[in-house]
This record gives structure tokens, sequence and C-alpha cells, in this order.
């Protein structure tokens, strides 16, 4: 099982945040640290870019804080460089084709494809160009559009994450059955599931209903500024989840009914 730790823009663009969360999710035994890496005069609509926000660095337009928490080359060969020398793998969402160009300067395990993208068939063309793994968030989709999405990617290795678009994503509207239908729609594929959700009982579900991939946001204090923050693992919380799974498999055991050693005494107890 592959686990991501998905950093995403809760960086706030420092670089420091990002190397913390690193460092937590290396000790922690996350597989691969994920970023979020767009051009924000592609990715924001122009009616957008001028609406006043607030932001702890004072009021900007919504470009200019796209733009503020956006991390470019320097920042990238900084964590690249990190990544390799913690022995962590890293890689990005790409939002459009630029950003995937970019980031297909570095040796990334897979190219990550946001919910929000899996309908946007320009980038998806240009990701099926590359040839390289990919691994495909499908909420907000259908069937029909989740089908359209693997098709134009056909010359790459196609992972699927089940996930739902609500931040946060209530527990009784994650339909977690839904990633047993893709498992069985999609036999020959790798099917995971990226967690939106307040807490961990859905993502250690989905592990146990046999998710080959996981992906979780972190951060280090859900009451950091951000949009994804309150949604993210905090420290103990990841460490809470991660060891939660570690004892899945253990507790699950063999198919085999057979006397375990635990059961002697009580045989010797109340059989005898």
């Amino acid at each position: 099982m592959m686990f991501i730790g998905e950093i995403g823009i809760n960086h706030n663009g420092n670089l420091d945040i990002a190397m913390d969360l690193i460092d937590i999710a290396y000790e922690n035994g996350v597989d691969v640290v994920k970023f979020q890496k767009r051009t924000p005069e592609l990715c924001v609509p122009e009616n957008e870019w001028d609406k006043v926000r607030e932001t702890p660095w004072g009021t900007r337009s919504y470009i200019q804080y796209k733009n503020d928490i956006e991390f470019v080359a320097v920042e990238y060969d900084l964590i690249d460089a990190y990544c390799k020398k913690l022995g962590i793998q890293w890689t990005a969402s790409v939002w459009d084709v630029p950003s995937l160009e970019f980031i297909m300067q570095y040796d990334v395990p897979f190219i990550k494809i946001a919910s929000a993208c899996l309908t946007n068939k320009k980038l998806l063309r240009a990701i099926n160009d590359t040839k390289m793994p990919v691994v495909m968030s499908t909420g907000m989709s259908t069937f029909e559009e989740i089908e359209q999405a693997i098709n134009i990617l056909e010359s790459c290795d196609v992972s699927l994450l089940y996930c739902k678009s609500g931040y946060p994503t209530p527990n009784n509207e994650i339909n977690l059955n839904g990633m047993v239908s893709l498992m069985e729609k999609y036999p020959c594929m790798k099917i995971g599931y990226s967690g939106h959700e307040i807490d961990i009982m859905p993502t250690m579900l989905a592990y146990t209903l046999g998710a080959n991939i996981l992906e979780r946001h972190i951060t280090l204090d859900r009451n950091m500024w951000g949009t994804d923050q309150s949604i993210s693992l905090n420290p103990d919380l990841l460490q809470t989840l991660m060891d939660e799974l570690n004892q899945i498999d253990s507790i699950l055991g063999c198919h085999d009914i057979n006397v375990q050693s635990c059961e002697i005494p009580a045989i010797n107890k109340m059989r005898n």
C-alpha cells in the first residue's frame, strides 16, 4: 500500500513550513509527499482576479494571493534535494499544461491529476503524451467522465483514487462503497482512496476494503490560515492513523479457521 501525504498548498508559500511537513511525513512512514502546481493566470477565472482577499500578508487581490503561495523553481529545487536526502519521494498535482512541463523537469514517481482536472481534456492529452504513471482522483465525477479520462490516458499506467470533494466531507456522504464499485469496474487497476473528511476512520475502512493507495492532506496545525487546513491531519492525527493502519493486517490475519495460542488456556480450562 502506498500512502500519499498531501501537503498541497498548506505551506502557504513558506518553504520552511513545507520542509517541516516533509519531515513529519518522513518520520511517520509516508511514502510520497505531494504538492500542487498551478499557473494562476490559467487556473483562476479572470472575473475572480481582482476580488479582494484578506490574507496573513495583508489585503491582496485573489490573483496576487494565488501567485504569493505558488512555489517556483528555486523552491522546488530545494524540495527535490531535501526529499532525496531523506529518502522520501515527492510529486505534484498539475493543474495546467505549463505546470505539467515544469514538474516533468524532476524525477517524480507519478503525475497526480486532481479531481477538478479530470474533465480537462487538453491537460489529459498532454499528460498522456508523457507516458508517465498517473494517479487520478475522481471527486465530482460520474462513471462516464472517469471512463472518458481513462480512455484519453491510454498511454499511461493509471491508478484511481475514489474521492469526495467536500471540504470537509460528512461521513454520511462519503459512500465508501463507491470505491468498491471502482474496484469491480477496473479490476486490473490500482484503486485507492483520497479523503477530505475530519476524522481517520474512513481512511482505515478504505484500507480494510482493499485500497492500494491512500491519500490525506497533512498540516502543522488545523488552525493555520488556508482553505485545506481544517480537513488535514495534524502530526498527532497522522501518527495515530499510520499506527492504526499498521495494525490492520495483523488484526485481519488469515482466512483459516484454527485455534490460536491465546485460546489454549481456555481449552484446557473449559473443555477438559
